[in-house]
Protein backbone atom coordinates (compact mmCIF):
# COMPACT_ATOMS: atom_id res chain seq x y z
CA UNK A 1 0.00 0.00 0.00
CA UNK A 2 2.81 2.31 0.64
CA UNK A 3 4.46 1.96 -2.93
CA UNK A 4 1.21 2.69 -4.39
CA UNK A 5 1.05 5.80 -2.33
CA UNK A 6 -1.77 4.95 -0.25
CA UNK A 7 -2.34 7.26 2.12
CA UNK A 8 -1.08 7.29 5.47
CA UNK A 9 -4.58 7.01 7.21
CA UNK A 10 -6.00 4.54 5.33
CA UNK A 11 -2.96 1.97 5.66
CA UNK A 12 -3.73 3.05 9.61
CA UNK A 13 -7.42 2.34 9.75
CA UNK A 14 -6.47 -0.86 7.30
CA UNK A 15 -4.02 -2.27 10.12
CA UNK A 16 -6.86 -1.29 12.65
CA UNK A 17 -9.41 -3.71 10.57
CA UNK A 18 -7.40 -6.97 9.96
CA UNK A 19 -6.29 -6.48 13.55
CA UNK A 20 -10.13 -6.79 14.76
CA UNK A 21 -10.37 -9.78 12.13
CA UNK A 22 -7.79 -11.53 13.57
CA UNK A 23 -8.50 -10.84 17.39
CA UNK A 24 -11.91 -12.19 16.30
CA UNK A 25 -11.10 -14.97 15.00
CA UNK A 26 -9.10 -16.19 17.78
CA UNK A 27 -12.11 -15.06 20.44
CA UNK A 28 -14.64 -17.07 18.25
CA UNK A 29 -12.51 -20.63 17.16
CA UNK A 30 -10.29 -20.11 20.15
CA UNK A 31 -11.58 -18.13 23.23
CA UNK A 32 -9.64 -15.38 25.52
CA UNK A 33 -8.10 -17.36 27.99
CA UNK A 34 -7.03 -20.35 25.92
CA UNK A 35 -3.18 -21.44 25.64
CA UNK A 36 -3.41 -21.32 21.95
CA UNK A 37 -4.84 -17.87 22.03
CA UNK A 38 -2.44 -16.67 24.88
CA UNK A 39 0.19 -18.15 22.73
CA UNK A 40 -0.64 -16.69 19.63
CA UNK A 41 -0.79 -13.12 21.63
CA UNK A 42 2.84 -13.64 22.94
CA UNK A 43 4.02 -13.51 19.11
CA UNK A 44 1.72 -10.53 18.14
CA UNK A 45 3.38 -8.64 21.04
CA UNK A 46 6.32 -8.80 19.30
CA UNK A 47 5.01 -6.32 16.55
CA UNK A 48 2.87 -4.76 18.95
CA UNK A 49 4.38 -4.16 21.89
CA UNK A 50 7.95 -4.29 20.18
CA UNK A 51 6.59 -0.68 17.87
CA UNK A 52 5.91 0.96 21.32
CA UNK A 53 9.04 0.65 22.78
CA UNK A 54 10.32 1.85 19.57
CA UNK A 55 8.45 4.63 19.55
CA UNK A 56 9.48 4.98 23.47
CA UNK A 57 12.78 5.50 22.82
CA UNK A 58 12.91 7.80 20.66
CA UNK A 59 10.97 10.32 22.84
CA UNK A 60 13.60 11.30 24.71
CA UNK A 61 15.97 12.28 21.76
CA UNK A 62 13.27 13.97 19.96
CA UNK A 63 11.60 16.27 22.36
CA UNK A 64 15.65 17.32 23.72
CA UNK A 65 17.05 17.79 19.95
CA UNK A 66 13.88 19.36 18.39
CA UNK A 67 13.58 21.80 21.61
CA UNK A 68 16.93 22.75 21.73
CA UNK A 69 16.81 23.25 18.00
CA UNK A 70 14.02 25.22 18.24
CA UNK A 71 14.97 27.84 20.22
CA UNK A 72 18.45 28.32 19.02
CA UNK A 73 17.78 28.37 15.53
CA UNK A 74 14.31 30.60 15.87
CA UNK A 75 14.64 32.68 18.24
CA UNK A 76 11.74 31.84 20.29
CA UNK A 77 13.02 32.52 23.39
CA UNK A 78 10.82 35.30 24.21
CA UNK A 79 7.81 33.49 23.93
CA UNK A 80 8.62 30.79 25.94
CA UNK A 81 6.74 32.24 28.78
CA UNK A 82 3.49 32.48 27.00
CA UNK A 83 3.89 29.57 25.30
CA UNK A 84 4.31 27.51 28.58
CA UNK A 85 1.38 29.45 29.96
CA UNK A 86 -1.22 28.69 27.21
CA UNK A 87 -0.16 25.09 26.70
CA UNK A 88 -0.83 24.43 30.10
CA UNK A 89 -3.70 26.51 31.07
CA UNK A 90 -5.54 25.00 28.00
CA UNK A 91 -4.52 21.51 29.52
CA UNK A 92 -6.15 22.35 32.97
CA UNK A 93 -8.97 23.93 31.91
CA UNK A 94 -10.12 20.91 29.36
CA UNK A 95 -9.46 18.74 32.45
CA UNK A 96 -12.15 20.76 34.34
CA UNK A 97 -14.44 21.00 31.64
CA UNK A 98 -14.11 16.97 30.95
CA UNK A 99 -14.11 16.58 35.06
CA UNK A 100 -17.79 18.22 34.92
CA UNK A 101 -18.58 16.36 31.55
CA UNK A 102 -17.68 12.99 33.56
CA UNK A 103 -19.73 13.91 36.58
CA UNK A 104 -22.61 14.52 34.31
CA UNK A 105 -22.63 11.69 32.57
CA UNK A 106 -22.49 9.41 35.87
CA UNK A 107 -25.51 11.37 37.13
CA UNK A 108 -27.01 10.62 34.04
CA UNK A 109 -26.60 6.84 33.65
CA UNK A 110 -26.88 6.69 37.42
CA UNK A 111 -24.06 5.05 37.73
CA UNK A 112 -23.80 3.52 41.71
CA UNK A 113 -20.99 0.86 42.95
CA UNK A 114 -23.76 -0.74 45.09
CA UNK A 115 -25.32 -2.71 41.85
CA UNK A 116 -22.11 -3.78 40.66
CA UNK A 117 -21.39 -7.24 41.56
CA UNK A 118 -17.91 -7.48 43.33
CA UNK A 119 -16.01 -10.67 42.23
CA UNK A 120 -12.52 -12.29 42.85
CA UNK A 121 -10.59 -10.56 40.65
CA UNK A 122 -12.10 -6.96 41.86
CA UNK A 123 -11.57 -7.84 45.29
CA UNK A 124 -7.90 -8.66 44.39
CA UNK A 125 -7.76 -5.46 42.72
CA UNK A 126 -8.95 -3.26 45.39
CA UNK A 127 -7.04 -4.75 47.80
CA UNK A 128 -3.97 -3.78 45.29
CA UNK A 129 -5.04 -0.38 44.31
CA UNK A 130 -5.52 -0.09 48.67
CA UNK A 131 -1.91 -1.37 49.22
CA UNK A 132 -0.54 0.76 46.21
CA UNK A 133 -2.14 4.03 48.20
CA UNK A 134 -0.99 2.94 52.10
CA UNK A 135 2.66 2.55 50.14
CA UNK A 136 2.67 5.53 47.90
CA UNK A 137 4.76 8.94 49.16
CA UNK A 138 1.73 12.02 49.56
CA UNK A 139 2.63 14.86 48.16
CA UNK A 140 1.22 18.43 48.28
CA UNK A 141 0.91 20.41 45.06
CA UNK A 142 3.69 22.38 45.45
CA UNK A 143 6.13 19.13 46.10
CA UNK A 144 4.56 17.33 42.76
CA UNK A 145 5.84 21.09 40.86
CA UNK A 146 8.72 20.73 41.99
CA UNK A 147 8.98 17.11 41.37
CA UNK A 148 8.99 18.52 37.29
CA UNK A 149 12.29 19.99 37.83
CA UNK A 150 15.25 17.59 37.06
CA UNK A 151 17.91 16.96 39.47
CA UNK A 152 19.24 14.19 37.54
CA UNK A 153 18.95 14.43 33.77
CA UNK A 154 20.67 11.31 33.02
CA UNK A 155 18.24 9.40 35.20
CA UNK A 156 15.20 11.47 33.38
CA UNK A 157 16.54 10.45 30.16
CA UNK A 158 15.82 6.59 31.20
CA UNK A 159 12.45 7.71 32.09
CA UNK A 160 13.22 7.04 35.23
CA UNK A 161 10.45 9.20 36.86
CA UNK A 162 6.68 9.58 36.02
CA UNK A 163 7.45 13.25 35.98
CA UNK A 164 10.42 12.48 33.23
CA UNK A 165 9.43 13.69 29.70
CA UNK A 166 8.49 17.25 31.39
CA UNK A 167 12.11 17.46 32.96
CA UNK A 168 13.54 16.43 29.97
CA UNK A 169 11.88 19.48 28.35
CA UNK A 170 12.48 21.88 30.81
CA UNK A 171 16.03 20.84 30.58
CA UNK A 172 16.02 21.15 26.98
CA UNK A 173 14.52 24.84 27.06
CA UNK A 174 17.57 25.60 30.08
CA UNK A 175 20.54 24.67 26.99
CA UNK A 176 18.60 26.60 24.33
CA UNK A 177 18.44 29.58 26.30
CA UNK A 178 21.79 29.27 27.30
CA UNK A 179 23.34 28.78 23.63
CA UNK A 180 21.34 31.87 22.69
CA UNK A 181 23.63 33.28 25.85
CA UNK A 182 27.23 31.89 24.42
CA UNK A 183 25.82 33.16 20.77
CA UNK A 184 26.09 36.82 22.22
CA UNK A 185 29.53 36.41 23.58
CA UNK A 186 31.31 33.65 21.73
CA UNK A 187 29.99 33.47 18.57
CA UNK A 188 32.36 30.64 17.58
CA UNK A 189 31.31 28.25 19.91
CA UNK A 190 27.78 28.57 19.56
CA UNK A 191 27.71 28.20 15.60
CA UNK A 192 29.53 24.51 16.40
CA UNK A 193 26.91 23.99 18.82
CA UNK A 194 24.24 24.98 16.31
CA UNK A 195 25.57 22.38 13.49
CA UNK A 196 25.93 19.38 15.42
CA UNK A 197 22.18 19.79 16.82
CA UNK A 198 20.74 20.30 13.22
CA UNK A 199 23.11 17.52 12.35
CA UNK A 200 21.61 15.02 15.66
CA UNK A 201 18.12 16.72 14.57
CA UNK A 202 18.34 15.25 10.51
CA UNK A 203 19.42 12.02 12.13
CA UNK A 204 16.49 11.79 14.65
CA UNK A 205 14.06 13.06 12.20
CA UNK A 206 14.65 10.70 9.54
CA UNK A 207 15.07 7.42 12.37
CA UNK A 208 11.65 9.08 13.16
CA UNK A 209 10.49 8.51 9.72
CA UNK A 210 11.43 5.16 9.93
CA UNK A 211 9.64 4.00 12.70
CA UNK A 212 6.19 5.65 12.00
CA UNK A 213 5.75 4.15 9.07
CA UNK A 214 5.74 1.08 11.13
CA UNK A 215 2.54 2.17 12.46
CA UNK A 216 -0.02 0.15 10.74
CA UNK A 217 1.50 -3.22 11.88
CA UNK A 218 2.20 -1.90 15.20
CA UNK A 219 -1.69 -0.78 15.41
CA UNK A 220 -2.87 -4.38 13.94
CA UNK A 221 -0.83 -6.35 16.25
CA UNK A 222 -2.03 -4.12 19.32
CA UNK A 223 -5.99 -4.23 18.16
CA UNK A 224 -5.39 -7.91 17.70
CA UNK A 225 -3.95 -8.45 20.96
CA UNK A 226 -6.74 -5.94 22.66
CA UNK A 227 -10.10 -7.78 20.93
CA UNK A 228 -8.64 -11.54 21.52
CA UNK A 229 -7.99 -10.62 25.10
CA UNK A 230 -10.92 -8.98 26.07
CA UNK A 231 -13.25 -10.31 28.37
CA UNK A 232 -16.35 -9.45 26.62
CA UNK A 233 -18.92 -11.95 29.64
CA UNK A 234 -17.60 -8.79 32.24
CA UNK A 235 -17.88 -6.08 29.58
CA UNK A 236 -22.26 -6.62 29.22
CA UNK A 237 -22.15 -6.93 33.27
CA UNK A 238 -20.58 -3.21 33.65
CA UNK A 239 -22.03 -2.26 30.15
CA UNK A 240 -23.83 0.51 31.47
CA UNK A 241 -20.98 2.70 32.67
CA UNK A 242 -18.60 1.37 29.43
CA UNK A 243 -21.71 3.32 27.53
CA UNK A 244 -21.71 6.32 29.92
CA UNK A 245 -17.78 6.74 30.13
CA UNK A 246 -18.19 6.73 25.99
CA UNK A 247 -20.80 9.68 25.71
CA UNK A 248 -18.82 11.34 28.28
CA UNK A 249 -15.08 10.98 26.26
CA UNK A 250 -17.39 11.73 22.79
CA UNK A 251 -18.89 15.01 24.43
CA UNK A 252 -15.56 15.80 25.38
CA UNK A 253 -13.90 15.32 21.99
CA UNK A 254 -17.13 17.73 20.27
CA UNK A 255 -15.90 20.10 23.10
CA UNK A 256 -12.42 19.93 21.16
CA UNK A 257 -13.57 20.41 17.97
CA UNK A 258 -15.88 23.57 19.16
CA UNK A 259 -12.05 24.67 20.64
CA UNK A 260 -10.37 24.85 17.92
CA UNK A 261 -13.27 25.97 16.01
CA UNK A 262 -13.63 28.98 17.67
CA UNK A 263 -9.80 29.61 17.58
CA UNK A 264 -10.53 29.65 13.72
CA UNK A 265 -9.04 25.90 12.75
CA UNK A 266 -11.40 24.07 10.39
CA UNK A 267 -12.61 21.33 12.89
CA UNK A 268 -13.12 18.63 9.80
CA UNK A 269 -9.38 19.34 8.45
CA UNK A 270 -8.15 19.06 11.44
CA UNK A 271 -10.08 15.63 12.45
CA UNK A 272 -8.66 14.02 9.00
CA UNK A 273 -5.38 15.37 10.31
CA UNK A 274 -4.97 13.68 13.96
CA UNK A 275 -7.18 10.73 13.08
CA UNK A 276 -4.23 8.39 12.36
CA UNK A 277 -2.24 9.68 15.84
CA UNK A 278 -5.51 9.22 17.65
CA UNK A 279 -6.55 5.40 16.02
CA UNK A 280 -2.59 4.58 17.60
CA UNK A 281 -3.52 5.95 20.71
CA UNK A 282 -6.70 4.40 20.91
CA UNK A 283 -5.22 0.77 20.06
CA UNK A 284 -1.84 1.62 22.41
CA UNK A 285 -3.18 3.05 25.38
CA UNK A 286 0.12 5.17 26.02
CA UNK A 287 0.13 8.70 25.71
CA UNK A 288 3.98 8.75 26.03
CA UNK A 289 4.22 6.20 23.15
CA UNK A 290 1.92 8.58 21.19
CA UNK A 291 4.30 11.52 21.71
CA UNK A 292 6.57 11.14 18.08
CA UNK A 293 3.37 10.91 16.49
CA UNK A 294 1.83 13.56 18.73
CA UNK A 295 4.26 15.95 17.63
CA UNK A 296 4.67 14.61 14.10
CA UNK A 297 1.08 15.27 13.89
CA UNK A 298 1.31 19.14 15.00
CA UNK A 299 4.25 19.72 12.70
CA UNK A 300 3.92 17.97 10.00
CA UNK A 301 -0.39 17.69 9.46
CA UNK A 302 -1.38 20.14 11.56
CA UNK A 303 1.31 23.28 11.01
CA UNK A 304 2.13 23.97 14.90
CA UNK A 305 5.64 25.49 15.33
CA UNK A 306 8.15 23.30 16.59
CA UNK A 307 8.58 24.41 19.99
CA UNK A 308 5.07 24.39 20.53
CA UNK A 309 4.28 21.09 19.66
CA UNK A 310 6.95 19.51 21.25
CA UNK A 311 5.87 21.24 24.67
CA UNK A 312 2.04 20.33 24.14
CA UNK A 313 2.80 16.68 23.48
CA UNK A 314 5.30 16.05 26.37
CA UNK A 315 3.33 18.16 28.77
CA UNK A 316 -0.05 16.76 27.97
CA UNK A 317 1.47 13.38 28.43
CA UNK A 318 2.23 13.92 32.10
CA UNK A 319 -0.93 16.82 33.16
CA UNK A 320 -3.55 17.86 32.27
CA UNK A 321 -5.22 14.31 30.49
CA UNK A 322 -9.01 15.16 29.74
CA UNK A 323 -9.52 10.72 29.78
CA UNK A 324 -7.62 9.85 32.31
CA UNK A 325 -7.47 12.71 34.85
CA UNK A 326 -10.48 14.42 33.91
CA UNK A 327 -13.95 12.13 33.00
CA UNK A 328 -12.54 8.85 34.64
CA UNK A 329 -11.68 9.63 38.31
CA UNK A 330 -14.66 12.07 38.35
CA UNK A 331 -16.88 9.60 37.41
CA UNK A 332 -15.63 7.24 39.87
CA UNK A 333 -15.95 9.87 42.52
CA UNK A 334 -19.23 9.98 41.73
CA UNK A 335 -19.99 6.49 41.67
CA UNK A 336 -18.59 5.56 45.13
CA UNK A 337 -20.19 8.35 46.47
CA UNK A 338 -23.51 6.70 47.81
CA UNK A 339 -21.62 3.87 48.94
CA UNK A 340 -19.67 6.57 51.42
CA UNK A 341 -23.25 7.99 52.43
CA UNK A 342 -22.45 11.09 50.25
CA UNK A 343 -24.75 12.87 48.07
CA UNK A 344 -23.53 12.60 44.88
CA UNK A 345 -26.06 15.64 43.19
CA UNK A 346 -24.72 18.32 45.77
CA UNK A 347 -23.40 21.45 44.32
CA UNK A 348 -20.80 21.57 46.79
CA UNK A 349 -19.74 17.89 46.03
CA UNK A 350 -19.30 18.41 42.33
CA UNK A 351 -17.73 21.67 42.52
CA UNK A 352 -15.31 20.43 45.18
CA UNK A 353 -14.84 17.38 43.19
CA UNK A 354 -14.14 18.93 39.76
CA UNK A 355 -11.25 21.47 40.88
CA UNK A 356 -9.93 18.46 42.92
CA UNK A 357 -9.60 16.32 39.52
CA UNK A 358 -8.27 19.17 36.86
CA UNK A 359 -5.49 19.87 39.70
CA UNK A 360 -4.76 16.69 40.52
CA UNK A 361 -4.28 15.79 36.88
CA UNK A 362 -0.49 17.16 37.15
CA UNK A 363 2.11 14.59 37.19
CA UNK A 364 -0.19 11.60 36.12
CA UNK A 365 1.73 9.06 34.01
CA UNK A 366 0.92 9.04 30.36
CA UNK A 367 1.36 4.81 30.53
CA UNK A 368 -1.05 1.95 31.49
CA UNK A 369 -2.24 2.70 35.02
CA UNK A 370 -2.10 6.65 34.87
CA UNK A 371 -5.66 6.72 35.69
CA UNK A 372 -5.80 4.40 38.54
CA UNK A 373 -3.23 6.78 39.97
CA UNK A 374 -5.47 9.72 39.02
CA UNK A 375 -8.25 7.97 40.35
CA UNK A 376 -6.26 7.36 44.02
CA UNK A 377 -5.45 11.04 44.61
CA UNK A 378 -8.71 12.24 43.85
CA UNK A 379 -10.45 9.60 46.02
CA UNK A 380 -8.19 10.25 48.82
CA UNK A 381 -8.82 13.89 48.52
CA UNK A 382 -12.76 13.34 48.30
CA UNK A 383 -12.72 10.89 51.23
CA UNK A 384 -13.99 8.49 49.31
CA UNK A 385 -13.24 4.90 49.32
CA UNK A 386 -9.83 3.88 46.74
CA UNK A 387 -10.18 0.04 47.15
CA UNK A 388 -13.74 0.25 45.54
CA UNK A 389 -12.09 1.10 42.02
CA UNK A 390 -10.76 -1.92 41.66
CA UNK A 391 -14.71 -3.07 40.55
CA UNK A 392 -14.00 -1.74 36.92
CA UNK A 393 -11.20 -4.33 35.94
CA UNK A 394 -13.04 -6.33 33.32
CA UNK A 395 -13.85 -2.85 31.40
CA UNK A 396 -10.59 -1.27 32.87
CA UNK A 397 -8.50 -2.02 28.86
CA UNK A 398 -11.69 -1.23 26.36
CA UNK A 399 -12.58 2.26 28.84
CA UNK A 400 -8.77 2.88 28.81
CA UNK A 401 -8.60 2.82 24.68
CA UNK A 402 -10.92 5.76 24.45
CA UNK A 403 -9.50 8.14 27.29
CA UNK A 404 -6.08 7.84 25.87
CA UNK A 405 -7.50 8.68 22.69
CA UNK A 406 -8.98 11.78 24.20
CA UNK A 407 -5.77 12.49 25.99
CA UNK A 408 -3.45 12.67 23.02
CA UNK A 409 -6.40 15.05 21.51
CA UNK A 410 -6.43 17.36 24.28
CA UNK A 411 -2.48 17.69 23.81
CA UNK A 412 -2.85 18.87 20.37
CA UNK A 413 -5.91 21.10 20.72
CA UNK A 414 -3.32 22.63 23.09
CA UNK A 415 -0.63 22.56 21.20
CA UNK A 416 -3.07 24.03 18.18
CA UNK A 417 -4.32 26.82 20.56
CA UNK A 418 -1.19 28.19 21.41
CA UNK A 419 0.31 28.26 18.07
CA UNK A 420 -2.71 30.22 16.98
CA UNK A 421 -2.12 32.54 20.14
CA UNK A 422 1.19 32.65 19.27
CA UNK A 423 0.70 33.30 15.85
CA UNK A 424 3.18 30.84 14.59
CA UNK A 425 0.12 28.48 12.95
CA UNK A 426 0.98 27.50 9.45
CA UNK A 427 -1.50 27.90 7.67
CA UNK A 428 -0.23 26.17 4.15
CA UNK A 429 0.84 23.42 6.26
CA UNK A 430 -2.89 22.73 7.61
CA UNK A 431 -4.80 23.58 4.04
CA UNK A 432 -1.99 21.13 2.64
CA UNK A 433 -4.07 17.83 1.77
CA UNK A 434 -0.99 16.15 1.12
CA UNK A 435 0.95 17.63 4.29
CA UNK A 436 0.65 14.24 6.90
CA UNK A 437 1.83 12.52 9.77
CA UNK A 438 4.71 10.30 8.97
CA UNK A 439 6.56 13.02 6.88
CA UNK A 440 9.66 14.23 8.40
CA UNK A 441 12.45 16.97 7.64
CA UNK A 442 15.11 14.71 6.66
Amino acid sequence: MHKKNVSFSKRVFTGMALGIILGTLLQVFYGSDSKVTLATLDWYSIIGSGYVKLLMVIVVPLVMVSIIRSIINLNTADQLGKMASSVIGTLVLTTLVAAFIGIASALIFDLNADQIHIGQDQKMRGTEIQEKFDTMEQKTMPQRIVNFIPSNIFMDMTGGRPTSVIAVVIFSFLVGIAVLGVRRKDPEHAEMFTKMVDAVFAVVMRLVSIILRLTPFGVLALMANMVASTNFAGIMELGKFVIASYVALITMFIVHLVIVSAFGVNPVTYLKKVIPTLVFAFTSRSSAGTIPLNIAAQKNALGVDDATANMSASFGATMGQNGCAGIYPAMLAVMIAPSAGINPLSPEFIIQLAIITAISSFGVAGVGGGATFAAIIVLSSMGLPIALAGVLITVEPLIDMGRTALNVNGSMVSGTITSRLLRTFNKETFNNKSAVVEHAEA
